[in-house]
C-alpha cells in the first residue's frame, strides 16, 4: 500500500504525541490514533503501569474508545495509526473489528505481528485482513522508544 503522505503523516504525528505523553507517564512510548472519514475518533497512548492491566496497550485502548464512539464493535471504515508495530495480542483485535487500514512507524523485529515476526493481519484462514502500510515517520517513531529504554537502562545502571 503506498503512502498517503500528507495525511498519514499529520495522523502518525498525533499519535506521536500520545506517545509522548506515554513517555512522560513512565510508559513504553506507544501512540495510537483511530481516523474515520478522515478525522480522529479516538487516540491513546499505553496505560500499562498506570491500569495495572497488560492489556492496556495503546491500540486496545484506541479501539475500544472508537467502538464505545461509533456504537459498534465493526470498525470496517477506519484506519489505526499506531508508532510502533502491534504485538499479537493487539494484531488479533485489529482482525476481530475488522478495520480497513493499519498504519504504523516503526517494526518490532522481536515481537511484530504485521509482519516482522508474523503477520496475523493477512492470514488467509482468518475471516478478515487489514491493508497494512509501515514506516510512517519511523525515525521519529523508532527514536522515542530508543531514548526511553536508554534511560531506562541507565537508571538501572545508577541502582546497582
Amino acid at each position: 500500500m503506498l503512502i498517503d503522505l500528507p495525511s498519514d503523516e499529520a495522523f502518525m504525528r498525533e499519535a506521536l504525541r500520545q506517545a509522548q505523553k506515554a513517555y512522560e507517564a513512565d510508559e513504553v512510548p506507544v501512540g495510537a490514533v483511530v481516523v474515520r472519514a478522515g478525522k480522529i475518533i479516538a487516540r491513546a497512548c499505553n496505560q500499562i503501569e498506570l491500569l495495572k492491566d497488560a492489556t492496556a496497550h495503546a491500540e486496545m485502548l484506541a479501539l475500544t474508545q472508537a467502538e464505545a464512539g461509533v456504537g459498534d464493535w465493526r470498525l470496517t471504515d477506519c484506519n489505526l495509526y499506531v508508532t510502533k508495530e502491534p504485538c499479537a495480542m493487539c494484531a488479533g483485535a485489529i482482525v476481530h473489528v475488522r478495520l480497513r487500514r493499519l498504519i504504523f512507524g516503526c517494526a518490532d523485529p522481536r515481537a511484530g505481528a504485521a509482519g516482522s515476526v508474523i503477520n496475523l493481519l493477512q492470514l488467509p484462514s482468518l475471516n478478515h485482513r487489514c491493508e497494512i502500510t509501515s514506516g510512517v515517520l519511523q525515525n521519529e517513531c523508532a527514536a522515542i522508544l530508543q531514548d526511553f529504554f536508554q534511560k531506562k537502562r541507565a537508571a538501572q545502571a545508577d541502582m546497582q
